[in-house]
């Protein structure tokens, strides 16, 4: 699958309307785990860091398949069963990115349950992808990696759905 260019995407035709105000951002992360509870990561071509695939929702899709075609765009993985476990929204969601760019942000987390396919290292949208141990992640990682992770472990503790 090819990814969107920005410039088409919904965010980008939004964002090129909108000139500097804050937008809200719409979007999906996906947690996958191998048998060894290693977390994949990949690293971002935008910026160079490790992340959860993740991504903007674009129109005409649910969140649910927003997760699914992040994670098939960032790793050539096909999911094929995910289950949402948080909400990620309000003010201290907002944030500005490497453009200068702000957006608060509404990022629904998903567990991949069941997944296929060969792991493609590098795409569009990523510079390498690995299965990684989060006592001795990468550099850099953002602290959403381990707090989404973080709050995954919990929802599947409690059973109780997560809202931040």
């Amino acid at each position: 699958m090819v990814s969107i260019p920005w410039a088409d995407s919904y965010m980008g035709q939004i964002r090129e309307l909108a000139g500097d105000r804050v937008l809200m951002f719409i979007a999906a992360r996906a947690v996958l785990r191998d048998d060894q509870g290693r977390v994949l990561l990949i690293q971002r071509s935008d910026n160079g860091h490790w992340a959860l695939p993740a991504g903007a929702m674009e129109l005409g899709e649910s969140i649910e398949q927003c997760a699914i075609r992040e994670v098939q765009e960032e790793t050539g993985l096909d999911a094929r069963v995910v289950t949402p476990y948080a909400l990620y929204s309000g003010p201290d969601y907002t944030f500005t990115n490497m453009w200068g760019h702000t957006y608060q942000h509404m990022v629904a987390g998903f567990r991949v349950d069941e997944w296929d396919g060969e792991l493609q290292r590098v795409t569009d949208e990523s510079l390498d992808a690995a299965w990684v141990d989060l006592a001795d992640p990468p550099f850099p990682i953002p602290g959403t990696v381990t707090r989404t992770v973080d709050d995954l472990v919990e929802f599947e503790s409690t059973g109780r759905f997560v809202l931040k």
